[in-house]
């Protein structure tokens, strides 16, 4: 059944104008639907709150219920439900603006990768031991050089991180629907912390090798998080520009740990440099659980009310938690079927897998088939300063030329293909140089077009899925380009060079994996395609019949404009 009032309330631009009751087919009460309108604004929220089984009539008489930042008072008078508009309230000015809440993530963001550079550095990973002819061998440095290290075990060590990041990413994308995002970011980023000071510690390839496992945890609690935030937050015209902004720091990420490891690593020892990462993250772990809660679109921000919850599981034994666990496995089961069904994100995760196949082997081994090429005396500063300009240059570039073309999925299927396909070209002809200079034009012209990418390649992630489904989608994409992409890449880039014991001509074999991921993103241009972002809002405003029942709020309180909502 069906109740609905009409009231008109207004507080600091809030204008409530509708509130429903009622009990829904699978006989769970929603207690309350709200819509609210922003003054200044012509877009609407709505939120399903308070699930309370119909057959509890002793409601307590005060429930807070959250619409978008702000809680409402219901107050049960005389059988009744009944909202104050008066006492709705704007909560004390947040710190965290959309802007800082940018720069957070871009910091957050930033940090993760410049582990991720530094490792690969020749001042952390270092060099394995080399014996000559005559029997005479060298210590080697680094990573490799104390752990004695083959090229497949280093390779190995550079993609562990990806067994926690497996494991952790779709637990946190199906716990941000219940619990504080911001606290599941804060245990995460304590992980990572924890993670790398036992990096530094490490005694041998296995206790290195677990410690990088642990990193991936941090990153899964941030990664399928961060980007939904940023997209609701972000002014609609520059939704691709904000995107743009927070994936750049990944190759700026990479390359400033470059230039930190080099110089970290050679001026302290490797070990060092992680215990630096660890400081520089451990103030935004603790961020993360001390930052005000917000809510992302698509999720309900619904509290379970304790007292309801005690006096229903009181009644029933152990077999209700298997119940719970049961339900959730089945939803988390069908929110994977239907992101699977989206052929167009699939296309475009399949593209971004074969992309960072090679972006992440590039990130690995390019210091050392640089220094091993062109004779760099100093790869791990040059690589860094290339994949810093063209990773901001390109990264700003593709995000707000897409913004211009206007931000659509074909328009950013386009971009793909294209800056994709020219930054092979490039990328691939400047190995073929024996000049350092001309290789180091050329490369950057090709990773300036190959960064273009990182906007429009997630805004797709974002925008063909539901909103519900975006903390999901982050999770899949990211956990795929690595499962499918840089983990297997690094290692087999290792074994290759084993084989070839050619730099120049691994490079190449790995540059011409390019041409396929714009292959794959030629594809999508063709799809149909449907941006999805508004359509939880549609699916909740949905009309139904409403039977005659008493109204969920006192006719007293309705005046002024008012309007009526349904479910």
């Amino acid at each position: 059944m069906v109740g609905s009032t009409n009231i008109t309330g207004t507080s600091r631009g809030w204008r409530v104008v509708s509130a429903l009751e009622g009990c829904g087919a699978d006989s769970w009460r929603w207690l309350v639907f709200i819509k609210v309108f922003r003054e200044e604004k012509t877009d609407a929220e709505s939120t399903i709150v308070s699930p309370a089984r119909c057959e509890i009539r002793n409601l307590p008489p005060l429930i807070t219920v959250s619409v978008g930042r702000h809680h409402l008072p219901i107050k049960k008078t005389k059988g009744k439900m009944a909202i104050d508009p008066t006492s709705v309230s704007d909560p004390a000015p947040s710190w965290f603006t959309p802007k800082r809440l940018l720069v957070v993530f871009c910091v957050i963001n930033m940090v993760n990768y410049i582990d991720r550079g530094a490792i690969a550095t020749n001042g952390v990973n270092g060099s394995p031991r080399v014996c000559t002819e005559n029997n005479v061998c060298s210590d080697g440095s680094g990573i490799q050089g104390e752990f004695d290290l083959s090229n497949f075990k280093d390779g190995i060590l550079s993609s562990a991180f990806m067994v926690g990041l497996l494991i952790a990413s779709p637990i946190f994308a199906s716990l941000a629907k219940s619990i504080n995002p911001f606290r599941l970011i804060g245990v995460g980023l304590s992980v990572w912390t924890l993670a790398v000071v036992g990096c530094g510690l490490s005694v041998d390839f296995w206790s290195i090798t677990i410690c990088r496992m642990l990193v991936g945890v941090g990153e899964a609690s941030f990664i399928s998080l961060a980007a939904p935030f940023i997209d609701d937050n972000a002014p609609v015209a520059q939704r691709t520009a904000w995107l743009g902004i927070f994936y750049m720091c990944i190759p700026t990420g990479v390359a400033v740990g470059y230039v930190y490891g080099g110089l970290v690593g050679d001026g302290l020892g490797w070990r060092y440099a992680f215990f630096g990462e660890a400081i520089l993250m451990l103030p935004f772990a603790i961020l993360g659980f001390v930052m005000k809660p917000l809510q992302m679109k698509g999720m309900s921000n619904a509290k379970i009310i304790p007292g309801l919850l005690n006096e229903e599981f009181s009644k029933k034994d152990s077999s209700s938690y298997v119940s719970y666990t049961s339900n959730q496995l089945s939803r988390f089961g069908q929110d994977m079927k239907a992101l699977l069904s989206e052929k167009v994100y699939v296309v475009n995760v399949v593209g971004y897998i074969a992309y960072n196949s090679v972006i992440g082997a590039y990130s690995y081994w390019g210091p050392k088939a640089g220094y091993s090429i062109y004779q760099m005396e100093n790869a791990d500063l040059l690589f860094g300063g290339v994949t810093i300009i063209g990773g901001i240059v390109g990264t700003i570039g593709g995000s707000v030329l897409l913004d211009r073309m206007n931000s659509t999925i074909p328009n950013a299927f386009k971009i793909l293909s294209i800056a994709t396909f020219f930054g092979a070209v490039f990328c691939f002809s400047a190995f073929c140089f024996s000049s350092l200079y001309v290789f180091l034009v050329l490369f950057l012209i090709g990773e300036i077009l190959v960064f273009a990418t990182q906007g429009p390649v997630n805004f797709v992630c974002l925008h063909a899925v539901k909103p519900s489904l975006r903390p999901l989608s982050m999770a899949i994409s990211t956990v795929s380009i690595h499962i499918f992409g840089d983990v297997p890449s690094s290692p087999l880039v290792g074994i290759l060079q084993d084989e070839l014991n050619n730099w120049r001509t691994s490079a190449l074999i790995l540059t011409s994996v390019f041409f396929l991921a714009a292959g794959v993103w030629f594809i999508g241009i063709f799809l149909p395609s449907v941006d999805r972002y508004e359509e939880d809002s549609e699916h909740l405003g949905t009309s139904v019949e409403q039977p005659d029942v008493t109204p969920l709020l006192d006719s007293k309180v309705a005046n002024g404009d008012s309007a009526s909502a349904s479910l």
